[in-house]
């Protein structure tokens, strides 16, 4: 009977965000498993299970370098999903520029670390947000004329040690909405679809609902191949448990990867119930490697 871990993060105080752990821990262990939710941070003795699964560390962008260490600890004492070494490379958003050198259509995105010049577009509608971010934490949009805004942001993260990426805002995502594909045991499991997150004139420090209008969809043959290119160009083409590849359209009105979600994304499964079978599956083929 194989030890499965799903890992997440401690709430205390509040309640749980993570709606679909309960499910998955219900559904383990009615096909034999032992399966637990265990908080990433805790005293726990990895190597006492066969899989730990990385589920819904959702305060780890708070603390990526010590999660980052956590992950290499883990991975050394038990089989970890995903791996070590994409949990690193996928913690920071600089993958984008990656993927666009392999080939991969991304949203267009620049880099300005602490230190360097604070160069913003004057022409166009602009994104500022971290390379280490979950949640739209710390993200904002911007029109050129509230560059002063943006530059405050700027400093803020910088003080902070944060990376910023800036990237255009992306047109399209008013119209198509941003499609979110799940792949788990290496084959397309769902998609759904949100409307855009960021409204223009929120501050970049407020409080904002990660997924709006959240609802089922059914991608495109585009965008299945965009997604399926993606994580393809993942560095070592690793064994992947788990994957979601967010997608938006560009001024093209063709897809193009906004972000590639390899450490802890929402499964969705309250979306998708049907989909739980065939997590549960998977998780208990890797289980037993």
């Amino acid at each position: 009977m194989p030890r499965v871990a799903l890992v997440t993060y401690d709430p205390r105080p509040e309640p749980s965000k993570d709606t679909d752990l309960p499910v998955l821990v219900e559904a383990l262990r009615a096909a034999g498993a032992e399966a637990e939710a265990v908080f990433w941070d805790a005293d726990v003795d990895w190597s006492g299970y066969d899989l730990a699964v990385i589920r819904s560390t959702w305060d780890y962008s708070w603390r990526a370098a010590e999660f980052t260490a956590w992950a290499e600890r883990c991975g050394k004492a038990t089989r970890l999903a995903n791996p070590a070494q994409v949990v690193r490379w996928n913690t920071d958003k600089r993958y984008l520029g990656e993927l666009d050198r392999a080939g991969v259509p991304v949203v267009p995105t620049g880099y300005i670390a602490p230190g360097d010049p604070l160069s913003l577009p004057t022409d166009h509608e602009y994104v500022v947000k971290p390379t280490s971010g979950a949640g739209a934490r710390y993200a904002a949009r911007y029109t050129p004329e509230r560059q002063e805004d943006a530059v405050r942001q700027l400093e803020r993260m910088h003080a902070e040690g944060l990376t910023a990426m800036v990237q255009p805002y992306m047109r399209g995502i008013d119209a198509g909405g941003e499609r979110a594909l799940q792949f788990f045991g290496g084959r397309l499991l769902h998609a759904s679809r949100k409307r855009a997150v960021l409204s223009s004139g929120i501050a970049f420090d407020a409080d904002k609902v990660a997924h709006p209008g959240l609802e089922p969809w059914i991608p495109t043959p585009a965008e299945v191949a965009v997604a399926e290119r993606a994580l393809a160009a993942v560095p070592e083409a690793p064994e992947l448990l788990y994957a979601r590849v967010d997608l938006v359209d560009g001024e093209d009105g063709q897809p193009r990867v906004m972000e590639l979600e390899l450490v802890e994304p929402n499964l969705f499964l309250f979306l998708h119930p049907g989909s739980l079978p065939r997590v549960v599956e998977a998780v208990l083929a890797a289980a037993r490697r």
